[in-house]
């Protein structure tokens, strides 16, 4: 005989004998029974994508033991018939930071740290944090467990969010035990991100310095486990070592550090989970070929309030379609088939996730990709698929049990089972009492009684004549009990019932308490049954716009493509032998030119550009500019940073790529800034808007790093407490670097002879510790890497060059160099390859008081190769009248002054061979001007990278036109929102960073960005 006990009793049960601690002393007598639970009639998903109806879950000492049709129900188990209700394996959240201390933010620290100021064998820097065990810090949260259960969840995986490199971290169960029987799985994940947390170290001080401390210390490990364990004991090392064979977490800060962090991990072997932000569906496609699996939030932001039209203007057209766009997120993933798990991380208020998941359902992820999303997907990547994420025998008993489809909007989740232990928010057994019934009082008497509302959460109304008065309803357990006042009829006052539920009969009976005080017998039965009425579906949503590329103002929905073309009868710049050619032709095909001449013939079919009275160059070439870097230009915190790398952080969103090629510039050189003496490692980037940043790299580009002296390196203005990183004065610029080449130059020698050491006589030897900083130093010295200088003070390039000849090596370029004109005959002879200047800045800092406007024709007609570059935003798209300055001063010729934009700084750069003039066989890189470019009139009608029009006069008044109409879109829809009741914000400011060399400063940003 199958027994039923209530639920309470088998909690009771549950919570002293199957839950008991197994190495705990016993403290009294204990009950060895074990519990069996049947839960019987059950429409049940044994996995995301299989349903069993009319089944039967058994359940035993935590685990199931067996899921079906058939399966027969011992006679000593404790049944739930759920006839009418579902089940579903619990959800798991593999990115939480439950049961763990907070992370707390230090105040900044106002004095200069080099080194961790942990005591102990830790590593140098303190945001590596390898050594953190999440499980050894883990306890039990009962209230947040029952928040998180409420919401379906049964299992969590516990991250310190701190750190660089965070250590490992737990997956627990939600149960409300101790810890030792919560823990599933001990370092079930190492953890990373880009923000170095709670360290008080300057290092890392930017993004790409963020990087370079994880490749540095993924190198650190492997030689510490080839060897390095014998020199030095490190804690964090031995820590990171012992965690790579886990799975590996990577939380990102957007869609472009998700591309980062895979890449990141491909260097060494990692497919790394990576956790982003939810704005992966603007670039669904790369997103997809890094092959890794991601972690997905559903911090959908708010709208705007925008009935202040004033107040309209500050919010950017990319705000607006990231409101639109993101809960469209998870369902444009899904249908790419990239596999990603889902998490309640980010959101502010957690009871949120389940508005937001059946949000995104209606955004089109289907309800089968949800609950992939929420069990099977995250236990795979956790490598526990076979224990949690399924209902299948020998899993743990981890499911919840709700009256209709989990995702149903409708939906009550009425118990969730936490290794078998079941949290009851409502009793599943619970009879639906909704109905009309009539109130007997006595047989005298009839009150009529209407029961509606939820199922769950009845509400009840009394009718004295036809007018309803509200009743304060109270069901449990089929104990009923209830008041409501008459006003009218007699007796007038309140009245106070109670009684019993008989399922059977559909009625209730019990005690009544008069207005007069007195006691009498009421009964109630059912009349007609609750009809739930039909709730319109007020969530019909209109299709999204746009996916933009970049998904910003003037981005494109599909990304140009080269085709062939000639433009004909322009005036060409050739930047050649040839010179200018008047009434030329320029034939392109596959993103090269062809041909150059007049009267040329080209297939049928090929679009023909009517180039008269205007007049074509090669694109302009920014030899040194910081645009599209992300989070600093600077790693600041050391006087060398030759590890980091600026094309770690190239930012293809940002706006300045369009604008400058809209003042005709098709390649820019990427500087790190000039905060210390030997900076970062530089990148050579095509203006290819609304490419993938990746795909905005030079191919094979030339490797440079940025060198810089005077006032930023000794920290002349970065405040009175800045005075502990060396050097501090300009003596200390030069032994900062006699110093390092001197230790690059045996690290390389010692590296060498490791290498060429027979790998048999290795046995025993320490590998020599790999260093990025010391390899780029000795790439130097081995002329695989060039350096470009930041300079001003004709004693300090005096100096560089001195250093440089003592190593064997040549400064390529000295840039700004706005003494030049002082030190161009030493310059020439020392063989720098490019003297990179301003056209007419001068006094706006001490060291440039002797600057001149005719610095750059004096070194041009000293032999130097000569440019004029922008160092800012602004004036990059204007560098064709910075050209046009040095034929006013100085005389150069227009020719000669059109190269120092152009050829000149192509030649610096080493990539002369593709670009820089307009010749058969070099990349179709051209900018069709309105009149000769060195006019202060002149602008450019298009302009093309690789055979590309990326830039269009006319296909830009179209694209603003549109920015307009996309943004009065939005601000309705966004009103509709308001006015359905979703929330929303004020609109704020919206600020752009513009860096420079030495600095940033902030710009508000255009409506239409």
């Amino acid at each position: 005989m199958i027994k039923k006990i209530t639920l309470l009793l088998g909690i009771l049960f549950y919570v002293k004998v199957a839950f008991s601690q197994q190495t705990f002393p016993v403290n009294g007598t204990t009950d060895p029974r074990h519990l069996t639970y049947a839960l019987i009639n059950a429409t049940i998903y044994t996995d995301y994508k299989t349903s069993i109806s009319a089944a039967t879950l058994l359940v035993r000492d935590g685990a199931i033991e067996d899921v079906g049709q058939s399966v027969k129900v011992p006679d000593d188990a404790i049944v739930y018939d759920l006839k009418g209700k579902m089940i579903f394996p619990s959800f798991i959240d593999i990115f939480s930071d439950y049961g763990l201390p907070e992370v707390k933010k230090p105040f900044p620290n106002e004095n200069p740290q080099m080194v961790t100021a942990l005591k102990g064998a830790y590593n140098w820097n303190q945001a590596i944090r390898s050594e953190y065990d999440a499980a050894n810090y883990f306890s039990v949260d009962t209230k947040k467990a029952d928040e998180l259960k409420k919401l379906g969840f049964g299992a969590v995986q516990s991250i310190y969010r701190d750190g660089v490199a965070r250590g490992t971290s737990v997956l627990v169960l939600l149960g409300n035990q101790k810890e030792h029987e919560l823990i599933l799985k001990k370092n079930s994940a190492a953890n990373f991100s880009l923000d170095k947390g709670s360290s008080t170290q300057d290092y890392p001080s930017s993004e790409m310095g963020a990087i370079a401390l994880i490749r540095q210390t993924y190198l650190d490990a492997k030689w510490y486990a080839e060897g390095g364990y014998k020199k030095e004991f490190n804690i964090t090392l031995d820590a990171f070592n012992k965690s790579q064979d886990i799975p590996q977490i990577f939380e990102a800060g957007d869609k472009q550090q998700e591309l980062r962090a895979a890449q990141l991990g491909k260097e060494f072997g990692k497919n790394y989970i990576i956790k982003g932000i939810g704005d992966e569906y603007e670039r669904l496609n790369e997103i997809k070929e890094t092959g890794n699996a991601y972690i997905v939030p559903l911090n959908f932001p708010e709208g705007y309030d925008l009935s202040d039209p004033y107040e309209a203007i500050n919010i950017s057209l990319r705000q607006m379609k990231r409101w639109e766009l993101a809960p469209y997120n998870a369902g444009m993933m899904a249908k790419s088939q990239i596999d990603f798990a889902l998490t309640t991380a980010d959101l502010k208020n957690k009871t949120d996730f389940t508005k937001n998941l059946r949000r995104a359902i209606n955004c089109g992820l289907s309800a089968e990709d949800a609950l992939k999303a929420l069990t099977f997907t995250p236990a795979k990547l956790l490598g526990v698929e076979n224990r949690i994420g399924q209902l299948k025998k020998g899993m743990l008993a981890n499911f919840i049990v709700t009256s209709k489809n989990v995702f149903d909007k409708e939906n009550i989740l009425l118990q969730n089972w936490v290794q078998g232990f079941p949290t009851t928010f409502h009793d599943p057994a619970a009879s639906d009492i909704r109905g009309n019934y009539s109130i007997r009082i006595n047989d005298q008497k009839t009150i009529r009684l209407k029961i509606g509302g939820e199922m769950y959460s009845p509400e009840a109304s009394v009718f004295e004549d036809t007018v309803a008065a509200k009743a304060n309803l109270d069901f449990q357990d089929k104990v009923f009990s209830f008041q409501f006042e008459f006003k009218k009829t007699e007796p007038k006052g309140v009245y106070r019932l109670t009684g019993t539920y008989n399922d059977s009969l559909k009625k209730i009976t019990g005690k009544m308490l008069l207005p007069s005080g007195a006691w009498t017998n009421w009964i109630a039965r059912l009349d007609s049954s609750f009809i739930s009425p039909v709730k319109p579906d007020t969530v019909k949503r209109t299709p999204p716009g746009n996916v933009y590329y970049p998904d910003m103002a003037f981005g494109w929905t599909t990304l140009p493509t080269a085709k062939p073309f000639l433009i004909r009868n322009a005036t060409v710049w050739t930047n050649e032998n040839e010179g200018i050619l008047a009434n030329a032709d320029v034939y392109v095909t596959n993103g090269k030119i062809k041909q150059v001449g007049k009267n040329i013939t080209v297939p049928e079919g090929t679009e023909v550009i009517d180039g008269t009275g205007k007049h074509l160059t090669c694109g302009i070439i920014d030899e040194h500019s910081h645009i599209a870097i992300s989070g600093q230009v600077n790693e600041s915190a050391q006087s060398s940073s030759a590890e980091v790398r600026v094309s770690d952080v190239i930012d293809a969103d940002d706006i300045q790529i369009y604008r400058q090629l809209a003042g005709g510039v098709t390649t820019s050189h990427l500087l790190h800034g000039s905060a210390n003496a030997i900076g970062g490692q530089t990148q050579i980037i095509k203006l290819r808007w609304g490419q993938s940043p990746e795909k905005l790299k030079l191919e094979n580009a030339p490797r440079f790093i940025k060198f810089a002296l005077g006032e930023n390196v000794k920290q002349s203005h970065w405040g009175d407490k800045q005075v502990v990183r060396f050097p501090q004065t300009r003596m200390g610029v030069e032994q900062v670097y006699s110093d390092y080449f001197t230790r690059a130059r045996e690290y390389s020698q010692e590296r060498k002879k490791y290498n060429a050491t027979d790998i048999k006589l290795r046995v025993g030897l320490i590998p020599v510790r790999q260093q990025l900083e010391l390899d780029a130093l000795s790439d130097i010295m081995d002329k695989k890497l060039f350096i470009t200088c930041h300079s001003y003070v004709q004693s300090e390039i005096n100096m560089l060059m001195h250093v440089a000849d003592s190593f064997g090596f040549k400064v390529n370029t000295f840039t700004h160099i706005l003494e030049g004109y002082k030190v161009a005959d030493k310059m020439k002879a020392h063989g720098v390859s490019g003297a990179s200047s301003f056209a007419d800045w001068w006094a706006y800092k001490f060291e440039v008081y002797e600057a001149i406007p005719y610095n750059g024709a004096i070194m041009h007609k000293i032999g130097l190769n000569v440019s004029f570059n922008s160092d800012d935003a602004e004036m990059a798209r204007r560098l064709n009248q910075e050209a046009a300055k040095a034929v006013k001063y100085g005389g150069v010729k227009e020719e000669d002054a059109w190269k120092f934009v152009t050829l000149n700084p192509a030649k610096m750069l080493h990539i002369e061979n593709r670009v820089g003039s307009i010749l058969a066989g070099k990349d179709a890189d051209l900018v069709l001007w309105n009149e000769n470019p060195l006019s202060i009139y002149a602008f450019p009608i298009q302009t093309y990278v690789d055979g590309i029009l990326y830039f269009d006069k006319e296909n830009d008044a179209e694209l603003r036109k549109q920015v307009i109409t996309e943004r009065q879109r939005l601000m309705q829809k966004m009103a509709d929102a308001k006015n359905k009741g979703e929330a929303v914000r004020k609109p704020g400011m919206t600020m752009q960073e513009i860096s420079h060399c030495d600095g940033s400063e902030f710009i508000i940003m255009n409506k239409v960005e």
